[in-house]
């Protein structure tokens, strides 16, 4: 997200006037609201929604450059049309990942330096230990059940790749890509999927009973009414575990931005005194923003434990 950026910018706005020249300097094409009067700028929509550009630094005003990605030719399977060409969310997806691989794999090989040379880690290796611990030990295997730790490695990296994308989002030039329902859409189908494939590799046939509802307790004449009824119930049920994943995170993510863009906003339309609030107070959500992207990773990794827990649960 720009909003760090923003908020900077605003300040400044505020401080110093804007000479002639500036103020009848043409507007950014993303950043006019379509179909508004001359001169309204949009500063909320182009830093919650994806782009074919990313924004990189540059040293004079407005301080950042566009550099637009490039465009690879569609792929067409009938009627349908598919669009792979990279996007700034795409981008931050890579650069999450990468940023994943680089912290873990380093902690890991300065952990097993440490520990040889030493006994124990220290520093770094240490405190992502010690992260590593606490979601695997209260979170991960107490919710996943028996015989559960062959999942750890799934929740760990659901938690991880989440949290990096996340603070992606709150330093300046970046975007959150977990603001992107598309996003949040595919880690819920991913998950999904996970937890399908252990209750089918827990249960075998047993599988079965958690989509079509036969319950042998009941006489047969109240069992076959009931099989109507509730077995669309349980696929329901099934469905709206990921639509959950995936709204919670998207909603969270995309409604902190959007507040501290709001206030950013009000500077602008201020630009008196009367600013400071509106900046003290977007500068106090930032602080918020930080807390919730690490809140949303974990609870993203909590509730797929507790899937994964639950349909395994018939077959012990």
């Amino acid at each position: 997200m720009i909003a760090v950026r923003s908020i900077l910018a605003a300040f400044l706005f505020v401080a110093a006037p804007l000479s002639a020249q500036e103020q009848n300097a043409p507007l950014p094409a993303h950043d006019v609201v379509p179909g508004a009067p001359a001169g309204d700028v949009d500063i909320i929509t182009p830093h919650i929604t994806d782009a074919d550009e990313i924004e990189i630094p540059y040293w004079s005003p407005p301080f950042y450059k566009e550099v637009h990605l490039p465009h690879w030719p569609k792929i067409h399977i009938g009627s349908t049309t598919i669009d792979i060409s990279p996007t700034k969310h795409v981008v931050m997806l890579l650069v999450a990942a990468a940023l994943c691989c680089i912290v873990l794999i380093s902690a890991a090989a300065a952990h097993k330096r440490h520990s040889h040379e030493i006994g124990r880690p220290t520093g770094f290796a240490a405190g992502i230990e010690s992260l590593v611990l606490f979601i695997r030990n209260e979170v991960a295997v107490p919710n996943l059940g028996h015989h559960g730790e062959k999942y750890v490695p799934f929740i760990l990296t659901l938690f991880f790749f989440i949290l990096f994308a996340n603070l992606l989002g709150l330093i300046p030039y970046g975007s959150t890509a977990t603001g992107n329902i598309s996003v949040t859409a595919t880690l819920a189908i991913i998950t999904f999927i996970v937890v399908e494939i252990a209750g089918m590799r827990a249960q075998g046939l047993g599988y079965l009973n958690t989509i079509f509802y036969w319950n042998k307790d009941l006489p047969l004449w109240m069992r076959v009414p009931m099989f109507i009824i509730m077995s669309p119930v349980e696929i329901i049920g099934k469905l709206t575990k990921p639509f959950a994943l995936a709204i919670r995170l998207f909603a969270n993510m995309t409604a902190g931005h959007i507040v501290v863009l709001a206030l950013i906003g009000l500077i602008f339309l201020f630009r008196s005194p009367l600013s400071t609030a509106p900046f003290l107070m977007a500068v106090a959500i930032m602080m918020l923003e930080l807390f919730v992207a690490c809140l949303q990773a974990f609870i993203f990794s909590l509730l797929a434990s507790v899937f994964i827990g639950q349909i395994r649960e018939g077959a012990h």
